[in-house]
This record gives structure tokens, C-alpha cells and sequence, in this order.
């Protein structure tokens, strides 16, 4: 059975881009439904337990299959730690229900560190 997906555009900004292969900008196709636990692996990608996909997911997704070094500066618990700034489509995730944001074809998501050293 196939799944559809959907595609994406990540960026990152704010120094986070060194965590994820020194790269800014990613273009990534993401299941259309995905396990409600928000496992990433292909056999939990199978199960009938399922949502859509969702920012949430993403997260998850970035951290098991794109994230290079350092999971501690860019997730805590199971989101994104304080002080790194979501936006969906140029909009605060705040405003779009954080996490919950179902994700469309073509959404843009960025991901800022406000944090800087001192």
C-alpha cells in the first residue's frame, strides 16, 4: 500500500543550521498520516493507529532523520526547547496551535534560535 506525502520546505536560522549538516534550507516529502506516538521508523509507519501529520511529527521526524549532532539544542521533552522560534508560513506556530498544526502541501516551517552566546 502506498502512502501519499506531503511536501515541505524547512529552513533554519539563528546558527540551528550547523545541527542539521551546516544546510539553511531542506526540501522533504513527510507521510500524509503518521502514528499517532509519533514514531519515525518504517514499521511504526505502518500500523492502523494514525493521524495526520502534524508539527508535532515533524519535530520528530527532524530529530531521527535529519539532525547531525546535539538533539539537547534543539528538542526538549517532546518538542522544541525554549528559545528556538517556530514559524509556519511566516506565522508564529503560537498562532497556528503549535504542535497540533496539521501540515499542508508546500508549508514552509523555520525553525530561529533566539539563544546566543555570551
Amino acid at each position: 500500500m502506498s502512502t501519499s506525502t506531503i511536501p515541505l520546505k524547512i529552513e533554519f536560522g539563528g546558527g540551528l543550521e550547523l545541527l542539521f549538516d551546516n544546510k539553511r534550507s531542506y526540501r522533504i516529502d513527510v507521510p500524509s498520516h503518521v502514528p499517532k506516538d509519533n514514531s519515525t521508523d518504517a514499521a511504526s509507519l505502518s500500523t492502523k493507529d494514525k493521524k495526520p501529520v502534524d508539527v508535532d511529527y515533524l519535530i520528530h521526524h527532524m530529530r531521527d532523520h535529519m539532525l547531525k549532532e546535539r538533539v539537547e539544542l534543539f528538542m526538549e521533552k517532546s518538542t522544541v526547547r525554549p528559545g528556538i522560534l517556530v514559524l509556519i508560513n511566516d506565522t508564529d506556530w503560537e498562532l497556528e496551535g503549535e504542535g497540533e498544526y496539521e501540515l499542508k502541501s508546500g508549508d514552509e516551517i523555520v525553525f530561529i534560535s533566539t539563544l546566543h552566546g555570551g
